[in-house]
């Protein structure tokens, strides 16, 4: 079994499905995670922002390998400006990564979100992953951002969850992949604080019955 995270931004694939990734990898499938934009150069530009975009990937790195992510591939897209690039070739970015790495599961962002390159990765995930006869993709499913998914109120399509996964086991290492993006890092009470996710991820799995777990909305699935 493969699984392919399609995430916006350094940190979308922990806050998003980090729990799910290192069960999937732990269980001995092969993990990839695509993050599709760069993202620091929306809050400045020259030096300092290309050394945050390095120190970005120094840390999606390391936080991979916490969760045990088999590889993590980058796209540098501009950050909160998808808008700006024609969606057919965002299209074509995520279709090479499914053509390299033969998903049979793809986890990307929810479509009703505050963030517009959260909103066009899954525009994107969702016309790259059109189910066709030889295709390897069995189901796809979206996930919440904190601070970010939760933010758009609902006025554009609320995040309702049908898939619960247990991630009680895993809960550990994905707070502490997350404790990695110390240049993202809020204190509490922001939603993507350390207590919040942590609070979430037990919140969510108090409504399957379990310790923890990580919501997603099923988008399409195939038997």
């Amino acid at each position: 079994m493969n699984v392919l995270v399609v995430a916006a931004h350094p940190d979308d694939e922990v806050l998003g499905a980090g729990g799910t990734a290192a069960r999937r990898s732990a269980a001995g499938d092969r993990v990839v995670v695509v993050i599709l934009g760069e993202g620091a150069t929306s809050r400045g530009d020259g030096a300092d922002s290309q050394a945050a975009v390095a120190r970005l990937r120094q840390q999606a790195g390391a936080a991979g390998e916490v969760l045990g992510i088999d590889e993590i591939r980058f796209a540098d897209l501009p950050d909160n400006r998808f808008d700006s690039v024609d969606l057919l070739d965002i299209v074509r970015v995520v279709e090479g990564h499914l053509a390299d790495t033969g998903p049979t599961t793809v986890l990307t962002h929810h479509p009703g979100d505050v963030n517009v390159d959260h909103r066009l990765t899954f525009e994107a995930v969702l016309a790259a992953t059109r189910p066709q006869p030889g295709g390897t993709v069995r189901s796809v499913l979206s996930f919440e951002v904190p601070s970010s998914t939760d933010w758009a109120f609902g006025s554009i399509a609320p995040f309702r969850p049908t898939v619960f996964v247990d991630i009680t086991d895993t809960l550990t290492a994905k707070l502490a992949a997350l404790d990695v993006y110390a240049d993202e890092a809020r204190p509490a009470p922001h939603a993507r604080s350390r207590d919040a996710v942590d609070h979430a991820a037990r919140r969510w799995g108090s409504t399957v019955g379990v310790d923890a777990a990580e919501p997603f909305q099923l988008v399409w699935a195939r038997r």
